[in-house]
Formats: C-alpha cells, structure tokens, sequence
C-alpha cells in the first residue's frame, strides 16, 4: 500500500522542475544566439562599408562626377561622370515603366480578385525567384537582337527586375488599408474604381512610395542584365536612351577586373558613389516609413 503511494502519476513531473524556468532558459539561450549572429552580420556590413570607404576616398574628387573615364584605361585621373548620368536615366525610365504596372496589378490583385489577379500574383511570384541574369537574356533575345543593345533595352530588363518588388509592396501596403474606409465610400455611392483612386490609393501612398524607392536602390546596383542590354560606352557621355549608354555598375565591373591599377582605383571610388547613392534612396524610404507611422499613430 504504501509502496503504491509513492508511485508518482506518468504525467507528474519532477520534484523542483518548473516548466516555467524551462521556458526563460531556453528563451535566454536563443536571444544570445540571435545577438551573436546579429552581431556578425552588422560586424561584416560594417568591415565592408569601412574598407570601401577607405579604397574609394583615395581616389574620390570633384572631377570624378563631372569628368569621364581617360582614353587610357592605364591613366590616372578622370571619373564616371557617364556612368552616373547613365544610371539615373536608365532607372528613371524603368521606374516609369515598373510602377505605373506594378501599382495597377497590386490593385488587380487585392481589390479586384478573380483569375487574371491570380494569374498576376503566380508572375510576380515567378519574377521574385528569376534571376537577373536570365531577365537580361530574355531582354537580349527580345529586343536586343532586333534593335541593338541601348539603353532603352536596359530600362526594360530592370523594370522587369523592380515590377515584382512594387507589386509586392504596393499589395501589402493596400491590405493595411482599413475595410471601413472603402465600406464608407461605398455607403455613399462612390464607385468601386474612384474608391481605389481616391481613397485607397492615398492612403497607403506613403508605403507605396517607400516600396518604390527600395526597388529603385535595388535596381541601381544590377549589373548582370545591363551587360546584355544597355552593354556601356565606357568612353563617352550618352543622354539618347537608344544608343549604348553606361551605368555606374557597368563601369565599376570592368574597370575592377582590368589589369590596371588605376582603373581599379576608379572602381573603387565609383562603388563607393554606388553605396551612397543607394544608401540615400534607402534613408528616403526610411524616413518616408517612419512618417507615415507618425501620422497613422
């Protein structure tokens, strides 16, 4: 009998364990494998962001934004003023093509519905996992081998690459939109269409614009699809979308698996001017994201 009163029930845990205890412990063990490898990861952005300054201010002058690289790649001195110029006209037209589209097809997405929303969704869903490489080529046999390479090819192949990103952050942003406010429109008569335009649409804009200004960062760093696109004139200013025209990116990488060390040294510099460029788009995005939860607070 009493040995039948200490048998313990197979669900009794043991003396002094505390499920309780249990739980902190291993909650404490993963929060410092999480802070380690947080740690790592911001050590190694920083080591890179520290050793690229350190090459590319080297190197960085006045004349390095308003100068084009020397007839000879083994000469010091000139600057990617082509490059620079290159970049922002051929991502401000992709912009131009990627967000109206991309805008349109989150709006098909999420208000509308139905099988060409779901068949969008599928594409946007394909075109996140493609890489950028397989987008110049598809671009190259498109439109390249019929038209030539020019910048106006490379626009296409990185509007491609943000149509994807705007889609998805312009779909998440229009989800967050409150069901009311588009109940209330619709209470007083407003159409489905000017519900979207008028007050769907300008609410979420500030996600919107923050979305795009991530994808423009994003696409101002591609290289691979521009080598089989645009394709570069490393020599001389380009401003005519239809002829080959340079980019930062484009500049950096042939300069930076040349032989010469100055042209190497020019690489340096221009990546920097790259970070800093896309840095800006990305403190934009920031702060244009952190007003807006200002204001919806």
């Amino acid at each position: 009998m009493a040995t039948s009163m200490l048998r313990r029930h197979p669900g009794q845990q043991q003396p002094g364990y505390s499920p309780s205890a249990a739980r902190r412990t291993r909650d404490r063990v993963m929060t410092i494998v999480l802070a380690v490898v947080v740690a790592i990861a911001v050590a190694v952005l920083v080591w890179v962001l520290a050793y690229v300054a350190a090459q590319g201010f080297k190197y960085l002058s006045p004349a390095f934004f308003t100068h084009t690289p020397p007839g000879n790649p083994a000469s010091y001195g000139g600057g990617y003023a082509n490059g620079i110029v290159g970049s922002l006209i051929i991502v401000g037209i992709a912009a131009l093509i990627s967000v109206p589209v991309g805008i349109a097809a989150a709006v098909a997405i999420i208000e509308y519905g139905g099988r060409l929303a779901a068949a969008a969704s599928f594409i946007t869903d394909v075109l996140v996992g493609v890489p950028t490489i397989v987008t110049g080529a598809f671009i190259y046999a498109l439109w390249v081998i019929h038209f030539g390479f020019s910048g106006l090819a490379g626009s296409i192949a990185l509007a491609l690459v943000m149509l994807p990103l705007v889609i998805r952050a312009t779909a998440e942003m229009l989800r967050l939109v409150p069901v009311h406010l588009r109940e209330a429109s619709a209470a007083l008569g407003v159409s489905r269409a000017r519900t979207i335009v008028s007050v769907v649409l300008p609410t979420a804009s500030s996600g919107i614009i923050t979305g795009v200004f991530l994808a423009v960062a994003r696409a101002m760093g591609e290289t691979a699809p521009l080598l089989l696109t645009a394709l570069g004139d490393q020599q001389f200013m380009q401003v005519h979308p239809t002829q080959r025209m340079s980019t930062l990116s484009l500049q950096i990488f042939t300069d930076a698996i040349s032989g010469f060390q100055a042209a190497q040294a020019r690489a340096w510099a221009g990546a920097l001017t790259l970070i800093i460029i896309v840095s800006l788009f990305a403190i934009s995005a920031r702060l244009i994201s952190r007003r807006a939860t200002i204001t919806r607070s």
